[in-house]
């Protein structure tokens, strides 16, 4: 086991980004209790989770819209801070470990 230089901001999409979801995607229905997180390396020194969440949140809230639809037309208008904190439950942690073998890969998108 490895331990990883970086934290973890994991976002869980909350029941109104799935009602949105569900009517951009009428073939399959999602719900909060469905839905899986989704896991942010980020630094692993932080003091305060707020800077973390101000810094990453616009990238972060474009990546989960772009998982249901590229169409921007679609998206909420409104994309703040208050919007997204709205829309996803998010946590931080400090902790990362690699319980893998295998060297992790990184990929730039």
């Amino acid at each position: 086991m490895n331990i990883v230089n970086r934290g973890f901001l994991s976002v869980k999409p909350k029941q109104i980004f799935w009602d949105w979801a569900n009517k951009i995607n009428t073939e399959i229905q999602f719900s909060e209790e469905e839905g899986e997180e989704t896991i942010y390396l980020i630094t692993e020194e932080f003091f305060d989770e707020e800077p973390i969440i101000e810094q990453h949140f616009k990238k972060i809230f474009k990546n989960e819209l772009i998982a249901v639809t590229e169409d921007e037309d679609t998206w909420p208008v409104e994309r703040t801070i208050d919007v997204f904190l709205e829309w996803f439950n998010i946590h931080l942690g400090s902790m990362v470990f690699d319980l893998e073998k295998s060297n992790l890969l990184s990929e730039k998108i």
